[in-house]
């Protein structure tokens, strides 16, 4: 594994979709002077503005990177987005820059801020599609099935219906690579930066509702119509960001599966499911601090987490002695 760069602090704001992160991470690079480095899996894709809630560029107050990075026909890996943001981490620090990351791909996070290789595997070409041949024709049980007889342990960490990682993990299988193994690893964490984590909660039923409220913007902002646009530059064909919530269920309606309406209360169900799964991650690293936005003030929040990026703060969260 190489060894990291000199330490740097880097600010983590992070929390469930719709808890405002985006908004108190921009008022935290704006009072420090920085920048915003995106950790979002869908926010690197041109033209995925809507259903990503994508800050629109006349209202970024400060520079947002890390976003529009790629065509929705790219398969852009968790591997190609730790080396291109730990670029413009980089270039932040080296400028004396406290780099401020805002997202909720957990993931992705960890990747830049934590020292974790990804093995390259066996990728692409006849194998990959004949393990998607077998999807296809056979069904995603019987995809998972195939792993289950060359790597239980890995079929274990697995979701049965998740083809996309199933394909993956025996691509790795074939490099000599197993997917369970090679997990057990990246949860043994080392920093490539010094992070300073900050997670925005509030309380289940409010963050719902959120959820809801902005599911039902997203539509009448003109998702469907993104999402037609998007098919017709091969936004269906794509493995990883035709899966993303909203997008997903757009399509789907859009080719008869079922109506708009039952789509919208499909993304909406999908995306609280998604919020409980981030707040598990949360939980299990650790790492956050948590703050109530809505309770404490933008301003007071935000004030905080200046002070602790500004060095006001020991590494276990408490305050340094004055003086």
């Amino acid at each position: 594994m190489s060894e990291p760069v000199a330490l740097g602090r880097v600010v983590c704001i992070v929390g469930p979709t719709a808890s405002g992160k985006s908004a108190l991470a921009g008022l935290v690079a704006k009072r420090l002077g920085s920048a915003i480095v995106s950790v979002d899996a869908m926010q690197v894709y041109r033209g995925m503005d809507v259903g990503t809630a994508k800050t629109p560029m006349g209202e970024r107050g400060v520079p947002l990177l890390m976003v529009d990075v790629a065509d929705v026909t790219d398969d852009y890996s968790a591997q190609r987005f730790q080396r291109d943001a730990r670029a413009c981490v980089d270039g932040l620090l080296a400028r004396g820059l406290v780099p401020v990351l805002c997202g909720g791909t957990g993931l992705y996070l960890d990747a830049v801020i934590d020292e974790m290789d990804f093995p390259a595997g066996v990728t692409g070409g006849e194998r990959r599609q004949g393990y998607e041949r077998i999807a296809a024709e056979g069904g995603a049980a019987a995809l998972h099935g195939l792993l289950a007889e060359r790597d239980p342990a890995s079929a274990a960490l697995i979701h049965p219906n998740n083809v996309r990682r199933c394909v993956r993990a025996l691509e790795m299988l074939d490099g000599g690579v197993s997917y369970a193994r090679n997990n057990e690893g990246l949860r043994r964490r080392k920093p490539h930066y010094e992070p300073r984590v900050w997670a925005v909660s509030m309380p289940r039923e409010r963050l719902y509702r959120r959820i809801d409220e902005r599911v039902d913007m997203m539509f009448e902002a003109g998702l469907v119509d993104e999402v037609r646009g998007l098919a017709a530059r091969g936004l269906n064909r794509s493995r990883t960001a035709g899966q993303a919530i909203g997008y997903k269920e757009v399509l789907s309606a859009l080719a008869g599966e079922y109506s708009l309406d039952e789509a919208r209360d499909e993304v909406k169900r999908r995306t609280r499911h998604y919020a409980k799964r981030q707040l598990s991650w949360l939980r299990r690293d650790g790492r956050a601090r948590w703050v109530d936005v809505d309770e404490l003030g933008a301003d007071r929040a935000c004030e905080l987490i200046v002070s602790d990026a500004r060095g006001d703060f020991d590494l276990d969260g408490t305050r340094k002695e004055e003086g």
